[in-house]
C-alpha cells in the first residue's frame, strides 16, 4: 500500500518537486509500507531528451538525487542533503511518450548519514540507471539557515 509524502519544503520552488514551480517536473512521491521504499513516476518532456531520444543524464542524475532525498525524510522525517551519490548508467532511456519509475530504499543509516539505493525503470520495468548515495541529516536551524544562504 502506498501513502503519498506530503511536501516538507518551505520555499515550494524545487523543480523536482515543487508544485508551484511552473518550469518544473512536479513529482509527486510515494511510500510503499510493504516494499518500505519510495516510489515516483514521471512522463518525461520531450525537451529534456539529449540524442537519440535518451532522457538527458543529468536529468537521469537529478531525478535519483531527488528521490534519495525524499527516502531520506520518509525513513527519518528529518530534511538532509546529499554527501555522496554514484550513478551506473545500464542502458540507454528512451523516451517513449510512457512514464518511467524511480524507486528507493534504506541500505543503512549510521549517525546522521542514511545510506540508499535508487533506480529508474523504463515502462517496460527493465532497470535502466541505478545509484548509490549518502545524505547527511541537517538539524533544522542549520537547513533553515542553508536555504536563506546565511
Amino acid at each position: 500500500m502506498k501513502e503519498e509524502i506530503q511536501n516538507p519544503f518551505p520555499d515550494n520552488n524545487c523543480f523536482f518537486c515543487s508544485s508551484e514551480n511552473n518550469e518544473g517536473l512536479k513529482l509527486k512521491f510515494y511510500w510503499d509500507k510493504t516494499k518500505k521504499e519510495v516510489y515516483t513516476e514521471y512522463l518525461p518532456a520531450k525537451h529534456l531528451v539529449g540524442q537519440g531520444n535518451i532522457l538527458h543524464g543529468g536529468i537521469q542524475m537529478g531525478l535519483l538525487d531527488e528521490i534519495m532525498g525524499w527516502t531520506s525524510y520518509a525513513f527519518t522525517q528529518k530534511i538532509a542533503v546529499t554527501s555522496g551519490l554514484t550513478i551506473n548508467f545500464l542502458q540507454p532511456m528512451y523516451i517513449c511518450g510512457e512514464k518511467i519509475h524511480a524507486t528507493c530504499h534504506v541500505t543503512s543509516k549510521q549517525g546522521p548519514k542514511v545510506n540508499m539505493q535508487a533506480s529508474l525503470s523504463n515502462s517496460n520495468g527493465d532497470v535502466c540507471t541505478t545509484a548509490t548515495g549518502t545524505f547527511h541529516i541537517l538539524p533544522a536551524n542549520k537547513y533553515i539557515n542553508l536555504i536563506q544562504g546565511k
